[in-house]
């Protein structure tokens, strides 16, 4: 267990960094400082009193990236209730499912959300209050609907002389307690409630405050708060280490994601391989491979000199000022990796999920091996299940401090994931090296079996692939002969800006088909490439929902 307690974290922070700034909406240019955060959190924790909130009730909450957003998930987690924290882009039915199956009392939620559900399908709901302005937007009573519309004069009555650190008197929360519902949208079917406890989030918390991670820093936060990866590190380890963080609200087009990034100029950034992915293809791709650059780049001083003008030209697009670039929630493109590292761009890839509040393995840049996704954390224990976990690959398990609990009103898929020893089964095939950093290859449910028994491991032939001309994204899958057959989203944007047609397309990805089966082994070979008309639906933090996809013939 670990010796910090969650609950403390929180209070301990707030009263060390009092007059500090917490959170600012980008867009609304507000900001809250540790105070005011108290503040906030204060008056609903008398809300929650005055509406008979208990210990352990759920309280769930979606909406737009932010401080209320924040501010609510403190006050829930400090009142000693239980969080469910949903993304503000699943599905009106969705978000209905997992309302109830969390048994849900309250709801907190953007405005525009609430406009999509329906009061008489959440049974369990007994109020719910705007993310936009903390006021009622539903109640089943008429008491309840006036203490939401009296909870500032409620807290005005309560401390008529202000609300000094004194006042702090949170409950207390033993690290053992349940503090959050994490409903993942998964990539093999209907969610799971995972059950995190205060010692999953303490033992994320206290990594990140230990290895200084974002210690004092600016912060822009730009991926979903309710992804276990963003809420680690882009709330909850800022918060509790006197960091200021600035909210997008939701992931915005990218000429002002750009355009943020300049403003705030972040001293760390915290992305997914799909944003990197995107600018090396758009922005970097195209410059390095014009054949003039590949004249130049074979001599080695102008080839030195081209690499830190794209060096500063990437670290430019990211607001030029950040020391280190962590990625993670999805495997990053090797040939992208092997580009970053070419110029010297200060990154790692750390690995996580959902199930360990995230974090499993994370190694500071200068420690990063490349390829790996870090070393497994301090508090933790990682297992390769095959003969040789050095060279052979086998399902990666996990055990420590920041596995949960096990899945909400699911014992059979809680014993599924989590044997009798306490190994959490990722689902990850992978490998270590002797220092434990590990190397991930694939996903275990998409591992395909060749005609001779070998293993596929589909990822890493999309990889190369999506590297390929006017190849967005893909999926490979394969038909009842055993053929691999890749199914590609075409960049319809590169298309257009080339006059490419549909059938000039076709002759583009038989190309492509010929260039990839001569990077890959023989019992890997493609096929067909299959053009797919819209782009493939990804869970949260952008991982191809692959279970959706499959060839009939």
């Amino acid at each position: 267990m670990i010796k910090e307690n969650l609950v403390e974290l929180f209070a301990s922070s707030i009263k060390e960094n009092w007059e500090n700034p917490a959170f600012t909406d980008y867009f609304d240019k507000k900001t809250f400082t540790y105070q005011q955060v108290a503040e906030r959190v204060a008056e609903l924790h008398l809300l929650f009193d005055k509406l008979n909130v208990q210990k352990n009730d759920k309280i769930s909450l979606v909406g737009k990236n932010g401080s209320s957003w924040c501010i609510t998930y403190i006050a829930t987690v400090t009142y000693g209730a239980v969080v469910v924290p949903m993304l503000q882009d699943f599905p009106p039915e969705n978000l209905t499912n997992i309302i109830n199956h969390s048994d849900s009392k309250l709801l907190f939620t953007s405005d525009y959300i609430w406009t999509k559900l329906n009061a008489e399908e959440l049974p369990n709901i007994e109020s719910a209050i705007s993310l936009e302005n903390f006021e009622c937007i539903f109640a089943k009573d008429k008491k309840s609907e006036e203490y939401i519309a009296n909870a500032q004069n409620a807290f005005n009555e309560k401390y008529p002389n202000g609300y000094t650190k004194d006042d702090i008197k949170y409950a207390e929360v033993p690290n053992s307690n349940l503090v959050c519902l994490s409903y993942t949208s998964g990539t093999t079917g209907f969610s799971k409630g995972v059950m995190l406890t205060a010692n999953n989030f303490a033992g994320n918390i206290t990594f990140g405050i230990t290895t200084k991670m974002v210690h004092k820093k600016k912060v822009l936060s730009f991926l979903p708060l309710a992804h276990a990866y963003c809420c680690a590190f882009d709330f909850l380890t800022s918060f509790c280490d006197g960091t200021h963080t600035t909210y997008l609200g939701k992931m915005p087009a990218a000429p002002l994601l750009m355009k943020a990034l300049s403003d705030i100029k972040p001293d760390i950034i915290f992305t997914v391989p799909l944003i990197i992915e995107k600018v090396y293809k758009k922005k970097l791709q195209p410059i390095i491979n014009k054949p003039i650059m590949k004249i130049l780049m074979s001599t080695p001083f102008i080839k030195k000199v081209i690499g830190v003008k794209i060096h500063y030209q990437l670290k430019n697009a990211f607001g030029g000022k950040f020391d280190q670039m962590v990625i993670g929630g999805a495997p990053l493109n090797p040939e992208v990796e092997a580009f970053l590292r070419k110029i010297r761009i200060p990154y790692t890839v750390g690995y996580g999920m959902t199930e360990c509040a995230p974090l499993i393995s994370y190694s500071h840049w200068k420690e990063y091996k490349e390829t790996s996704v870090g070393k497994i954390l301090p508090k933790m224990e990682v297992k390769i299940l095959s003969n040789d976990p050095y060279k052979e690959i086998g399902e990666i398990l996990v055990r420590g401090e920041n596995v949960m609990a096990g899945y909400y009103k699911n014992e059979e898929a809680t014993n599924a994931a989590l044997d009798a020893d306490g190994w959490l089964h990722t689902g990850d095939m992978g490998y270590i090296d002797t220092d434990n950093n590990i190397y991930i290859r694939g996903r275990n449910k998409s591992m395909l079996l060749g005609a001779n028994g070998q293993n596929i491991y589909p990822e890493e032939i999309e990889a190369k692939l999506n590297n390929m001309p006017y190849v967005a994204e893909s999926v490979v899958v394969q038909n009842k002969a055993a053929k691999l057959i890749a199914l590609v989203y075409p960049d319809k944007d590169a298309m257009k800006a080339d006059k490419i047609s549909e059938k000039a397309l076709a002759k583009i990805m038989d190309k492509n088909k010929r260039h990839l089966n001569k990077q890959i082994a023989a019992y890997e070979q493609v096929t067909e490439i299959r053009i797919h008309a819209t782009e493939f639906e990804k869970t949260a933090k952008k991982s191809i929902k692959r279970f959706l996809y499959s060839v009939d013939d």
